[in-house]
C-alpha cells in the first residue's frame, strides 16, 4: 500500500523546510520505505503502519502551530509490495529509458 503524505503548517512563514525536515526524521525512523518529493512524501507500508505514521506526523506538526493541513492519498493495490520502486520501474520500461526522479 502506498501513501502520499503532505503535512502543511499554517501561520509559520513562507519557508517550511525545517518543518518538512522534522517530518522526514519521523518517517525515516519508522523504517518504512519512502521517497521525498517537492510536494509530499510517498511511503510504503500496511494500512496500520501508514495511518499510525500519518497521525504521528500530523500530531508533531500540530504541536508547533495552531493550524495544520494534512493531505493523504492512498493507493491500495491488493497485497502487492515493493510498489514504491516497482511502479516507477514499470513506467521506465514502457518509456524505454530512466525518467527523472
Amino acid at each position: 500500500m502506498l501513501l502520499e503524505l503532505s503535512v502543511i503548517p499554517l501561520g509559520r512563514g513562507r519557508s517550511i523546510s525545517a518543518d518538512v525536515a522534522d517530518m522526514v526524521k519521523i518517517i525515516d525512523a519508522s523504517g518504512l520505505d519512502y521517497r521525498l518529493t517537492a510536494t509530499g512524501t510517498i511511503i510504503e507500508g500496511t494500512w496500520e503502519q501508514l495511518m499510525n505514521l500519518a497521525q504521528k506526523c500530523h500530531t508533531e506538526m500540530r504541536r508547533k502551530t495552531e493550524r495544520v493541513v494534512t493531505d493523504m492519498k492512498l493507493d491500495d493495490y491488493a497485497e502487492r509490495t515493493g510498489r514504491l520502486a516497482g511502479a516507477v520501474a514499470s513506467v521506465e520500461r514502457k518509456v524505454g529509458k530512466p525518467v527523472k526522479k
